[in-house]
């Protein structure tokens, strides 16, 4: 029997890409064909060029809001990334699509459309961005992380799966990660993420703080490309990085508590590997970053603490945290938007059956 095709887009932020290179196991596990459809210069094209699969890059443009005079000729390179992914599917003739949003995946859901292939989409925040809304039409399923956002999708479509985690995540060895930092095993781990590009005041808030927070723990703080500090670099128990891949697993392992902004890949990790977090949603944007932790925070996933009010409350927040671990960790054990790969799969399956 002939291998299924799939087609998996996505890009414009590593967000819009981790998720598919989360799936990528299991699609090869089930005989799939894979083929990544992105933009010309976008950072899919770097983060899947480790991953063996072919990659079609088509133009496209960015759909804005406000005024831009690249407005004009946007939306040109849209038809014409329509009509490049509509002219590679229709010789590829792929079984299914699956879109992680951003703006590459307009034209890719909507040639496929033309064509009769089925499309699953992924919405990661709660409030879907503008590239999903207008791919949502056309879609067969819409995947989502939180609950509110299903009263929002057609209830034929919707379906809540939380995001894929990638299998590696789960194999970290708490001895490595302390070996790692330089800690012990007798006191507790605080790891602290701002992201790829650090966060600023969260790590300008930890530093202040720093000799309150190693009375209760040993501190692992990423934080950021160009963000050290190297006058704090030979403090016992606190450990700088700016940026972690492969040791990322033996970290979260070696952590108990969790400070860290609110994107919706960290906060599903988070919930996945079922670590109490303390929440610092991004203060700029669109604000799907303070919804992200307003829903964690009603699940009983996470607290949360905005930008503003950070310097007065981390020392008693981040207490009440680690007094409280357990329960937050039950709650995140009840949760169904983990297993997440397994869930979209059993989608991407059926989708690809009923068109077989």
């Amino acid at each position: 029997m002939a291998s299924r095709k799939i087609i998996l887009t996505g890009g414009g932020t590593a967000g819009h890409v981790t998720p598919n290179l989360a799936l990528i196991p299991y699609l090869r596990k089930a005989d799939f064909d894979i083929t990544y459809i992105g933009s010309m210069n976008g950072i899919e094209r770097k983060l899947i060029g480790d991953f063996d699969i072919p990659y079609v890059a088509i133009e496209t443009g960015k759909l804005r809001r406000y005024f831009d005079p690249k407005n004009f000729t946007d939306p040109f390179r849209v038809i014409r990334g329509y009509q490049e992914a509509h002219h590679f599917m229709k010789d590829y003739k792929p079984d299914v699509v699956f879109s992680k949003g951003g703006y590459v995946g307009v034209p890719v859901v909507h040639a496929a459309s033309s064509l009769r292939i089925p499309c699953i989409i992924h919405e990661s925040d709660m409030t879907p961005g503008l590239a999903n809304k207008l791919c949502a039409p056309f879609a067969r399923k819409i995947c989502c992380n939180f609950p509110e956002t299903m009263k929002s999708l057609p209830p034929e479509k919707a379906v809540l799966t939380g995001t894929p985690i990638r299998d590696e995540l789960f194999q970290g060895d708490r001895d490595r990660g302390l070996k790692l930092c330089g800690f012990t095993p007798e006191k507790p781990v605080l790891m602290v993420i701002g992201g790829s590009l650090g966060a600023s005041s969260v790590n300008k808030t930890i530093r202040d703080n720093l000799k309150a927070l190693l009375e209760m723990f040993q501190v692992v703080h990423i934080c950021g490309r160009g963000k050290m500090d190297n006058l704090m670099l030979t403090i016992p128990g606190y450990k700088q990085f700016e940026y972690v891949k492969e040791d990322l697993k033996d970290l979260y392992a070696a952590a108990d508590v969790v400070i860290s902004r609110a994107g919706a890949n960290v906060i599903c990790e988070l919930l996945a590997l079922n670590k109490p977090n303390l929440l610092v949603p991004l203060p700029t944007g669109r604000g799907d970053q303070k919804l992200n932790a307003a829903s964690f925070e009603a699940q009983g996933y996470s607290i949360v603490v905005q930008d503003d009010d950070l310097p007065d409350c981390i020392l008693p927040k981040i207490r009440e945290l680690y007094e409280h671990r357990r329960q937050y960790i039950d709650k995140m054990l009840t949760s169904s938007q983990t297993d997440s790969a397994a869930r979209i799969m059993d989608l991407i399956l059926a989708q690809a059956s009923a068109r077989a």
